[in-house]
């Protein structure tokens, strides 16, 4: 088949870059043939020529998995973090167009296939903790709204970066005599290969630069939470609540909070641990708020197909 008989959904995560292809239907209605995958592609975590290069790699991959030629597809959608700032809508237009990746391309928001796919009419409030953290919400009538998504530096609370650096701390802390004990120590030693709370410095500082790296210590933190660690607990908690404020925040904005509105989760925090889950519930009640109903978006990347075939009907 023709290249043109296929559209293309890109996420580009903070962690990962995926690339499906699908093919079109009398329907519209969208088949997946192809899948590729690569590294992150966030360019405020690892620039535009690694993410450039990320983005190449999956695109290439899901086409090779397809068995389809490159030429001009269809419709593309990118869903990336920081999408909405125009200096980088140029260079990933430019892109695009260098490559001629498709007929019709856009670059959208990364909550916005999270929206698609995980609510039942496209709007509502999408909440995204993996690496970093967002809230972003849409009304019914298209205006939308957003709360967190400040990057690691002054943001991002309640994602498993932050996760992880307060698991880190409370190890510090402890070490130092001026924290609870806890068993995060031992487990977060164990997950690193290190044998003493003091080879964390070299360790820790060596990855700084990757934070994806960091925030798959989140796990640990989510792990230590559910045997029933106290310190662990009160972090997981902190991070549920920092997240509830998000939602409240974006949906204030919009007059959703006064009634009950869709929520969709993504991420890896909010995916792999049912303990955030439920407190993130419980944090939301206590704010008067009535999230229904609430799914689970293992797959953002469906949502970009989905906003492609709607790209390449209009």
């Amino acid at each position: 088949m023709q290249s043109n008989q296929f559209v293309l959904g890109i996420d580009g995560g903070g962690t990962k870059t995926l690339a499906w292809l699908a093919s079109r239907s009398g329907t519209g209605r969208a088949s997946v043939v192809g899948r590729g995958e690569a590294g992150p592609a966030n360019p405020q975590a690892v620039g535009f020529p690694k993410a450039i290069e990320h983005l190449n790699r999956a695109v290439d991959a899901a086409l090779d998995d397809a068995e389809v030629q490159p030429g001009p597809l269809a419709a593309a959608v990118l869903a990336l973090a920081g999408s909405d700032r125009d200096e980088n809508r140029r260079v990933l237009q430019r892109w695009a167009d260098e490559r001629q990746l498709a007929a019709r391309f856009l670059v959208v928001h990364d909550a916005l296939p999270v929206l698609a796919t995980g609510t039942p009419d496209g709007w509502g409030v999408a909440l995204i903790s993996g690496t970093g953290s967002l809230a972003f919400g849409q009304s019914p009538d298209g205006r939308s709204a957003r709360a967190g998504g400040w990057g690691y530096l002054f943001g991002d609370e309640g994602s498993g970066y932050a996760i992880a650096m307060a698991g880190l701390r409370a190890v510090a802390m402890q070490a130092d005599g001026r924290g609870e004990v806890t068993g995060l120590t031992e487990a977060l030693l164990a997950r690193l290969s290190l044998a003493e709370p003091q080879q964390l410095i070299p360790a820790i500082y060596e990855i700084a630069a990757d934070r994806a790296a960091i925030a798959l210590l989140a796990r640990v933190v989510s792990d230590a939470g559910e045997q029933g660690d106290a310190v662990a607990q009160v972090i997981l908690d902190e991070a549920a609540r920092e997240l509830a404020v998000m939602v409240a925040a974006a949906a204030d904005k919009l007059g959703l909070s006064r009634d009950a509105f869709p929520l969709a989760l993504a991420g890896g925090v909010l995916l792999g641990s049912e303990q955030i889950r439920t407190r993130l519930r419980d944090k939301l009640r206590t704010f008067g708020l009535h999230a229904n109903p609430i799914a689970i978006v293992a797959e953002p990347v469906l949502g970009a197909v989905q906003l492609a075939q709607a790209q390449a009907r209009s």
